[in-house]
């Protein structure tokens, strides 16, 4: 069974600086100074900034994160997902510089992802030109080529971890039944559907638009009941926040949906496709990728699920294992009173680090989403 390409589970197993992170040092514009540098990868270098903006961002990242699981997180489980981060906060970012610079290494190129990736921000953003959306980039405070830069490399680190470790994770028919029958009791569950939508806004639009946008919504109805694939269809022109996973929202049992959106869900066999219905914010159409009966599932309804549990249980590893090699192979120096938890024995040195020779020193100072509501809520 080939090895699914799923990009979620990147997150986790490298930590979310790696991927939310600003991109650290190769982006500074030539008015900044470079302070005090905290780590050399090679020929890059992470500095007291770059860290101390990765470690201010974690309680933020990590309310985010639990606002999408369900259960939520309780404060206590937030403080010490936060503590966790913090204490592997370096290693993450210097797991990023050693992707980055192996990308490059193999020639990856992403300027073409990168070029589709902002327009897709741009309109799922709201924005009805790339100047209006740079403009909003650069009001927030940070410069168009950094924010770029920071895009670039996620999409960089995103294709080299799926190329080099994804890619080489089998899951095979026999492992999967082998879980199956080992834990067909986390298998027993209530009814439920697993949905993706392709959402169309109309909040904020003049009142002569809204015809327009619901027969944008009925055509491309009737374009995926002629054979064209919901999720490519989604990725092009849904605007919700599902969009980069082609519109993928997740299960939801009875009791979590909007009444109308309930009735007409989990009435549908997987497959099915509701018709544009509308909310208070604009057109939906919710496509069941799954439709769980109450009780233990039956293999073939879960055998994704189980392929991506068991995915996700080696790519952490294997990724991990990975990384150590290109640290194996990499000239890195830590500057003392910092850790990387991942330090190769023999291969990291901790040491003074001193700031570069042709730079003035500085002064020290200072995964389930929501559905929209409906017009009865």
């Amino acid at each position: 069974m080939k090895s699914p390409k799923f990009s979620w589970i990147i997150a986790p197993a490298l930590g979310a600086a790696v991927l939310l992170a600003p991109a650290f040092a190769g982006a500074q514009t030539q008015e900044q100074i470079i302070e005090d540098i905290v780590a050399r990868v090679n020929d890059r270098i992470i500095t007291l900034s770059d860290y101390q903006k990765a470690l201010d961002g974690l309680p933020q990242e990590v309310q985010q994160d639990c606002q999408q699981q369900q259960p939520a997180c309780t404060p206590d489980q937030q403080q010490a997902e936060v503590a966790g981060k913090k204490k592997n906060l370096l290693r993450d970012m210097i797991d990023q510089q050693l992707l980055i610079q192996r990308g490059k290494d193999m020639g990856v190129d992403v300027e073409t992802d990168l070029v589709k990736r902002l327009d897709e921000v741009r309109k799922q953003d709201g924005f009805t030109t790339m100047d209006d959306f740079q403009k909003a980039v650069e009001q927030s405070g940070l410069a168009w080529e950094d924010y770029k830069s920071q895009m670039r490399n996620e999409l960089l680190t995103r294709k080299v971890i799926q190329q080099e470790v994804g890619d080489r994770v089998d899951i095979g028919n026999e492992e999967v039944k082998k879980y199956y029958d080992a834990h067909s009791n986390e298998l027993i569950r209530p009814e439920e559907v697993d949905l993706s939508e392709i959402f169309l806004k109309t909040e904020g639009k003049p009142a002569d638009q809204i015809a327009a946008i619901h027969k944008q919504a009925d055509d491309l109805r009737t374009r995926i009941v002629n054979g064209e694939d919901f999720a490519a269809l989604a990725k092009r022109y849904t605007e919700g926040p599902a969009k980069e996973d082609g519109g993928e929202l997740g299960e939801y049992q009875r009791g979590q949906l909007a009444k109308q959106l309930e009735d007409a869900v989990f009435k549908l066999e997987k497959g099915g496709m509701t018709d544009v219905m509308q909310t208070q914010t604009g057109f939906i159409i919710l496509k069941v990728n799954a439709h769980y009966d109450a009780g233990l599932q039956p293999l073939d309804k879960v055998e994704t699920e189980i392929t991506n549990r068991l995915y996700a249980q080696k790519m952490e590893p294997a990724l991990r294992e990975y990384l150590q090699q290109l640290r194996e192979e990499s000239y890195i120096r830590i500057r003392a009173g910092y850790t990387d938890t991942a330090a190769v024995k023999g291969g990291t040195v901790v040491e003074e680090v001193p700031p570069t020779p042709d730079t003035p020193e500085k002064k020290k100072g200072k995964k389930h989403l929501p559905l929209p509501k409906m017009d009865s809520e």
